[in-house]
């Protein structure tokens, strides 16, 4: 075993001193030492009572004879790090929690790992790790939160942002937009709708690290708890089996991702994500990869922001596995692939059917192509991406005006101000991954366009990225960046841009020749001020079109 580098042989015997320090037993020396890496947080709401999923999957481990170790990461809430500098740590945290575990678990070298996640780019950043140290791994999320429930209706983190859009407008008033404040989020647990954490978690039990219904059984749920168990429970036995972190993480265990991701209309964060998985597991995806699956695969799930339908429903109907099982009917799934319990046809074996209407049919689905679109054109050239599955059908093929902002926050005053105005493109630039620095997600400015009424007659660009709660015909991840040059750029206001999104187009429409002169006489780059972390993430990450991960 692993474990032996620190408790086999004389010469350990120093470091036999030590685990006997922690009251590690002599017939605990013989045992499988298990890694469980917990994001625990006691202010990120999805993370607050990881302490208690830690010590059922404890329990579990010590059920099947193994021995636990935990320790914890950080993690970044992104709705407390929305609209300030914050934000821009939160994509960088995803490489700083990948290294550190790395530094954990080969300083403390362990037989196995059972990772306990939650929020947006800690599930990534441990996946990342996973393929990385190449042990026997398995994944249990804490699970998404209960669905709010102001002003009469169920509700999820995302309309809170759009009644602040109301509110300005002066359709709601303050009771309301407290009713907003007090209830959208009432249990622990990922936010409710099929925002970036929920979507990270259900793609991780899609590829196979997760028994089924890690991604959807809701966090405050005994059946939570068992979960967590049985994961511990199955660690061991993956240490036994000798099953390793990449014998799951293949190609065809993440063309499943991809048509999962597809079929729930899952945040388009995805698409950077599953881009640095791959890199990290030497699989070969790359965005043609994406957008092959997004043309063939149909969406079957439309779950809050983009319906008043939540992921909890989700789960009550079947979960993921219901989704796959659907998929696979239609041709869509590799079912002899290798998971953390069996193959994928076994799993599916024991799912449900489609209900029709929470998860639609292959042969009636909501819409024949996927939830995500890859766009480009001579605005992205290496390509943006778009959550087509939350567009309103008179937004899918738009010309407008464009209205040009360096970053966010003039953007949001503008939209609340009521400057932009139906027929409008808002092009937010210099947020990418080296721009912003740190691709800043920008849920504030679309919410805003919804609050405001304007999702209909407003598209939104930049090259940035967006909250998974975001809706409307917001195009992020364009390619190459403002800040490497890319067109995006020389965007001036007053152009006009068509955003064709059924035929994957985003076109600036100006002459060559007046682009060329725009290039010969440059532009002025806002001033970023960076020190720190930040300061070097800027030097090292690459562009969006290849996950931002780090330059080799």
């Amino acid at each position: 075993m692993r474990s032996d580098l620190i408790k086999s042989g004389a010469d350990r015997t120093p470091h036999r001193a030590l685990l006997k320090a922690l009251g590690v037993t002599d017939s605990e020396m013989n045992k499988p030492f298990i890694a469980v890496v917990c994001a625990a947080s006691d202010y990120v709401p999805g993370h607050s009572h990881l302490h208690d999923i830690s010590r059922h999957v404890k329990d579990g481990i010590r059920n099947a004879g193994g021995v636990p170790f935990e320790f914890f990461t950080i993690g970044v809430c992104d709705g407390l790090a929305m609209n300030h500098r914050g934000m821009r740590y939160s994509l960088a945290s995803r490489e700083l929690i990948c290294d550190s575990i790395e530094v954990m678990l080969t300083a403390h070298p362990l037989d196995g790992v059972v990772f306990i996640p939650n929020c947006d780019k800690i599930v990534p950043g441990m996946i990342m790790a996973a393929a990385r140290l190449n042990l026997p791994s398995i994944f249990v999320s804490g699970g998404p939160m209960n669905p709010g429930k102001a002003m009469g209706k169920r509700v999820g983190y995302s309309e809170i942002y759009e009644a602040i859009g109301k509110f300005s407008n002066g359709e709601i008033g303050e009771a309301q937009l407290s009713d907003f404040e007090n209830n959208a989020c009432p249990t622990c647990g990922s936010c409710s709708g099929m925002y970036t954490a929920n979507s990270m978690n259900c793609l991780t039990e899609a590829v196979g690290l997760a028994l089924p219904f890690s991604g959807t059984e809701p966090a405050v749920n005994a059946a939570r708890r068992r979960l967590a168990k049985e994961t511990g429970e199955r660690i061991v036995e993956l240490v036994k089996q000798g099953i390793k972190a990449k014998d799951i993480i293949t190609r065809k265990n993440m063309l499943n991702a991809l048509a999962t991701d597809m079929a729930i209309g899952a945040s388009s964060n995805t698409v950077l994500h599953l881009l640095a998985i791959a890199h990290e597991a030497g699989t070969d995806i790359k965005l043609s990869d994406i957008e092959a699956m997004s043309k063939t695969t149909p969406q079957l799930s439309k779950l809050n922001p983009a319906s008043d339908v939540f992921i909890t429903d989700l789960n009550d109907v079947g979960g993921i596995q219901a989704v796959i099982r659907e998929l696979a009917k239609g041709g869509h799934i590799n079912t002899d692939v290798l998971t953390v319990s069996g193959t994928q046809q076994q799993r599916i074996d024991n799912a449900m059917p489609a209900d029709g209407t929470i998860i639609h049919t292959c042969e009636n689905p909501i819409r024949k192509d996927g939830g995500i679109a890859i766009l480009s054109g001579n605005l992205a050239l290496n390509g943006s991406v778009v959550k087509q599955g939350a567009v309103k059908p008179e937004m899918m093929d738009f010309t407008g005006t464009a209205k040009v902002f360096d970053g966010e926050q003039d953007a949001v005053d503008a939209i609340l101000n009521n400057v932009i105005i139906p027929g409008d493109v808002v092009v937010i630039r210099y947020e990418g991954p080296k721009g912003g620095p740190g691709m800043p997600e920008m849920l504030a400015p679309t919410a805003a366009i919804v609050g405001k009424g304007l999702d209909g007659s407003v598209a939104l660009i930049t090259d940035g990225r967006f909250s998974g709660a975001s809706r409307g015909a917001a195009v992020g991840h364009v390619s190459p960046e403002a800040a490497e040059g890319g067109l995006i750029a020389y965007v001036k206001s007053g152009d006009k841009i068509h955003i064709n999104i059924p035929a994957r187009s985003i076109e600036l429409l100006v002459d060559d020749e007046e682009i060329a002169r725009r290039r010969a006489k440059g532009v002025t780059k806002p001033e970023r001020v960076l020190d720190g972390y930040l300061k070097r993430y800027a030097r090292l990450v690459a562009g969006s079109d290849k996950g931002a991960v780090f330059e080799d």
